[in-house]
């Protein structure tokens, strides 16, 4: 089995953390998402691939390459202008097989439904939601797919569209007569609703469905996925450390005196933990990272290069490359009503769906000694923070203090 999968975009919505790092390349428990889901379509039977990359396209190839070391075959095609899914599958049209599947680049599927959606001639996945007015949902009758109705008050269904299909290669016919939408786009649902007047196509459930769509979604994944890490201490822990559940220590990584880390937790290599820090369950934290004296963190991804300055707290989360927080850092994550916290979305205000939210952090941002973070608050790369400031909404470079 082939598949072909959908990796080009930038994924706006994951900015600022895509400002400078393709979005299949973002770090879940240790791996770039896009890895994540090639290995589990080859834990499902799928030993041939076709990345369809665009954004950032030279991360991606010289991460994979020829897929040697996943122990599959990669193949590239390219999606120079990002103008829909129908597009970017169109993009990979001369390496396609007769039959293969297709993932969206920001779901991690579920293996189970991956090996059923094989043994099938044209299906789609679909997942049990509980608001279905969020999501574009399967119409269907007796069991099988008719049309994707998008967002809507009323959707017949809450059968979401998962974003992974099973097609033939007429399928390029089909796709080369859609018109654009209403975005400008031509969309992949389009041609898959033409696909279904041509031949039944069968509905697949998926019992598990991680979409990485937004900041905070890595926050959940990480706690799915972590679990799943076969625990490995390959660094130095020193006598007075205290490690509890499932933790990863990385090759290099030094945990010094007085640390307690409570698990899932990953730590990866080169990194520099504690003294007397407090690492609380699903936390993330990359290559060559520092995390000082007195320093407490929960539910958070740190990526490869921060530095968390000593005093200083981070929960629920996310913190980009090469970051440094000055001293007493405290990135709350809390509503004094326990309301559900605002966040930022392509610039635009949003609700998050999260109590429990803390900062979005962009790559290279520095903040000053006593920093004070409000939750929700997104910052942009390369901000640079004043001492004592007080940081709230969406932060933009432009306010950077040089």
């Amino acid at each position: 089995m082939q598949a072909i999968i959908l990796a080009a975009g930038e994924g706006s919505r994951m900015r600022p953390l895509t400002a400078r790092v393709a979005k299949v390349m973002l770090p879940l428990a240790g791996r770039p998402l896009l890895e994540h889901i090639v290995l589990r379509a080859k834990e499902a039977g799928i030993d041939r691939f076709v990345l369809v990359v665009g954004y950032a396209a030279g991360s991606v190839r010289d991460h994979f390459q020829d897929g040697r070391r996943l122990g599959v075959k990669i193949d590239y095609a390219i999606q120079a202008e990002q103008l829909g899914t129908a597009h970017a599958l169109m993009a990979a049209e001369s390496l396609a097989s007769e039959q293969f599947m297709v993932l969206n680049g920001d779901v991690i599927p579920d293996i189970d439904a991956l090996k059923e959606l094989a043994k099938k001639e044209m299906a789609v996945s679909a997942f049990r939601v509980d608001d279905p007015r969020r999501y574009g949902v399967f119409l269907l009758q007796n069991g099988i797919f008719q049309s994707v109705v998008e967002k809507s008050d009323n959707p017949p269904s809450n059968l979401a569209n998962a974003g992974i299909y099973l097609f033939k290669r007429w399928i390029f016919d089909e796709l080369r007569a859609l018109p654009r939408s209403s975005r400008g786009e031509y969309e992949l649902t389009d041609g898959l609703n033409r696909a279904a007047k041509r031949e039944a196509v069968e509905i697949v459930e998926l019992k598990r469905w991680l979409e990485i769509g937004r900041p905070w979604d890595i926050l959940e994944a990480n706690a799915a996925l972590l679990p799943e890490v076969e625990p490995r201490i390959l660094g130095e822990v020193e006598a007075g450390a205290t490690l509890k559940g499932r933790v990863s220590i990385g090759k290099g990584t030094v945990v010094r005196s007085g640390s307690y880390i409570v698990g899932p937790v990953l730590i990866g290599q080169d990194s520099d933990i504690g003294p007397n820090c407090y690492i609380r369950p699903a936390c993330c934290i990359g290559d060559n990272v520092r995390i000082g004296n007195a320093v407490e963190i929960k539910n958070s991804a740190i990526m490869n290069g921060s530095k968390i300055g000593h005093l200083s707290y981070v929960g629920d989360s996310v913190i980009g490359e090469g970051c440094n927080l000055g001293a007493g850092t405290i990135c709350s994550n809390l509503r004094h009503d326990k309301g559900s916290i605002k966040s930022y979305l392509k610039g635009e205000k949003t609700d998050s769906g999260r109590r429990k939210l803390g900062v979005i952090m962009g790559h290279e941002v520095m903040t000053g000694i006593n920093t004070s973070i409000y939750p929700g608050t997104v910052i942009e790369p390369s901000y640079w923070g004043r001492p004592a400031e007080v940081i709230r909404g969406h932060c933009s470079s432009e306010r950077a203090f040089k």
